[in-house]
């Protein structure tokens, strides 16, 4: 009997430590991406234009553009202007919403990814989606994997903290995000991948039960391999399904509802998950992802985050209209208005406040 494999696409390098910025040229050439050094560098006006005055020197056959935003529009327009160039790939040296107008524009000209991360705000530094803001609110596009992931630990310690806090909630959520599709297989047949799932949930249990905290190397390191494989995870499934779930459902809810209010992603999404758990009957399971999330300085109640006890209910309510198809905990449920308040109230006496 043949012995049967299967290809991940996945990124050729991951390059995780103190420094790696400054070893950006040779790691490109050494991985034959570009040996040339004919690269499209696609950059913020802020952390982006200091990093530039920084590396600029050691890759001198790059072209530099800078982006906006991270609308639709801002992509395509980035397209447009890298089709001048003949560039052996393209760099996106920043946070998401640089790294996902990259993502878009490299797969539009046709191009390989570098995904130079600044921060480790969420999952989509290395996965197969761009999310992208248009006329409409916001949208996901599918993109390629990148070719390769930098992310220098040294440059993350000198961003906000709040990314580094919103990174660990939207990991954190992975293990949520896994018991829903669980739930799926069991109630309704949907298929399981296995090595999505197990890749998506050791990514957050990695997190979660790593005792150091934000202002370590050890801890950065073990959030920015998880948030790769979190990516990689994404990819093997063909789709958001390991980390998405209903605490991604709650978060859009937050994101749709309250769109001048909404916190950050890795906020809504650790409350979000925190709260499905307890609904799904794990109680201890919440009781510690809440302990977790409060260390790092995250939030678990609504509150803390400028919402009310009923807008929080409301976003519950609302949270599985905003992905059609797909069954989580909320959907199992269907909980009215009364119920999810009863609930809430529990869910506060099991975690403490």
């Amino acid at each position: 009997m043949p012995v049967l494999t299967r290809l991940i696409p996945s990124p050729v390098v991951v390059d995780i430590r103190p420094g790696a910025l400054d070893d950006l040229a040779t790691v490109l050439a050494d991985e034959r991406i570009s040996q040339s050094g004919r690269l499209a560098i696609a950059v913020s006006g802020g952390s982006g234009a200091r990093l530039r005055e920084r590396i600029a020197p050691s890759l001198p056959g790059a072209t530099w553009y800078e982006v906006g935003g991270g609308t639709i529009d801002d992509a395509v327009r980035l397209a447009s202007d890298m089709r001048s160039g003949h560039y052996d790939a393209v760099v996106g040296l920043g946070g998401g919403k640089i790294i996902d107008c990259a993502k878009f524009a490299s797969a539009r000209v046709g191009l390989p990814l570098v995904a130079v991360a600044t921060n480790l705000a969420h999952d989509g530094l290395c996965s197969p989606v761009a999310t992208l803001d248009n006329d409409a609110g916001r949208g996901s596009y599918g993109v390629p994997n990148p070719i390769a992931v930098v992310i220098d630990l040294d440059v993350i310690r000198e961003a906000p903290v709040r990314y580094v806090r919103s990174g660990i909630g939207d990991v954190i959520s992975n293990i949520s995000a896994v018991a829903d599709w669980e739930l799926a297989h069991r109630v309704n047949g949907e298929k399981i991948d296995g090595l999505a799932a197990a890749m998506a949930r050791q990514a957050g249990e990695a997190v979660l039960r790593h005792p150091g905290g934000v202002g370590d190397d050890g801890f950065l390191q073990v959030l920015a391999e998880a948030l790769v494989l979190t990516g990689i995870s994404m990819s093997v499934s063909g789709d958001s399904r390991p980390s998405s779930g209903a605490c991604h459902e709650i978060n859009h809810a937050f994101d749709l509802l309250y769109p001048k209010r909404a916190a950050a992603h890795g906020e809504q999404c650790g409350l979000g998950a925190a709260f499905a758990m307890f609904l799904r009957g794990a109680h201890e399971e919440a009781a510690d992802m809440a302990e977790v999330l409060r260390r790092h300085g995250l939030p678990v109640l609504p509150e803390e985050i400028g919402f009310t006890v009923d807008e929080f209910v409301r976003a519950v309510e609302f949270a599985p209209e905003t992905r059609p198809g797909r069954y989580t905990i909320l959907e199992h449920l269907d909980l009215k208005t009364d119920q999810i308040k009863d609930n809430y109230a529990d869910y506060v006496k099991a975690i403490g406040s």
